[in-house]
């Protein structure tokens, strides 16, 4: 069975993240609403930074990352992140003018005390970009892997927790998804459904640890045969050529 087994957070990204950055790639739509979210902010901690997807390039940027396999997934043109976690920054309080966190936050062992340090060290906006987990239950992967769903769910906090671990004042703004998102999240292939028979693709999604590898296969094998005989299609093919995707993708800013 698989399990999450647990590093810095919930999730093995030393054993379980080698294909992130093929596979998980900024979107250049959901990039512009995160640097707009950002501000003029002039500097900028980016916490649970990974590979560096939605890490801005056109001002100074620190990034943090406790795993050795995400930081040595990042790319030349970007700064080496620094080896620390969500709940423990190694720097001063207002230091910076901006802190942001992209799909990140469900990840952390203690998120409250992460994101009182993003608020701690931030004296402008803290930029959360994660996922509703009750919106989440309405996409049509739920048919094929309820158990994924479910462990989704329970992972991700409510938006309403993390605004009130934020404080100030808080909006959520929904993301739609384009059709052709490059970030491969499960709801990136609303309309790619065959995304989800490609075994790195899924391992590019740490939610399927958290499901058996009987439940895994079950779900796959079920999927590869409704899209050969056009049961999907005949369910959901009104996807195939929807440009966005109104789904759980929420972008939460909050300003002291």
């Amino acid at each position: 069975m698989n399990s999450g087994r647990r590093g810095a957070g919930d999730f093995d990204y030393e054993r379980g993240g080698a294909s992130y950055s093929a596979h998980r790639r900024a979107d250049p739509t959901i990039t512009a609403l995160v640097h707009d979210a950002l501000g003029a902010a002039p500097t900028v901690v980016n916490v649970g930074a990974g590979a560096g997807s939605y890490e801005p390039t056109d001002r100074y940027v620190v990034a943090v990352e406790p795993s050795a396999t995400m930081r040595s997934q990042r790319p030349p043109h970007l700064a080496r992140a620094v080896d620390a976690v969500a709940e423990s920054l190694p720097f001063g309080d207002d230091a910076f003018a901006a802190a942001m966190a992209t799909v990140t936050l469900h990840q952390w062992r203690d998120a409250a005390a992460g994101l009182r340090e993003l608020r701690r060290v931030s004296r402008g906006p803290v930029v959360v970009l994660t996922f509703d987990a009750q919106a989440l239950g309405r996409f049509w992967l739920t048919e094929y892997a309820p158990d994924l769903v479910a462990a989704e769910q329970r992972r991700y906090p409510s938006l309403d927790w993390i605004a009130e671990q934020l404080g100030g004042r808080c909006v959520v703004t929904p993301v739609p998804i384009p059709i052709d998102c490059t970030d491969g999240f499960a709801e990136a292939y609303y309309a790619r459904p065959e995304a989800f028979l490609v075994d790195s693709v899924r391992r590019s999604q740490s939610a399927w640890a958290f499901v058996s590898d009987e439940a895994e296969a079950h779900a796959v094998a079920r999927l590869r045969s409704d899209l050969a005989d056009g049961t999907w299609r005949e369910r959901h093919g009104h996807l195939i050529d929807q440009p966005v995707y109104e789904g759980s993708l929420r972008l939460l800013v909050a300003s002291p």
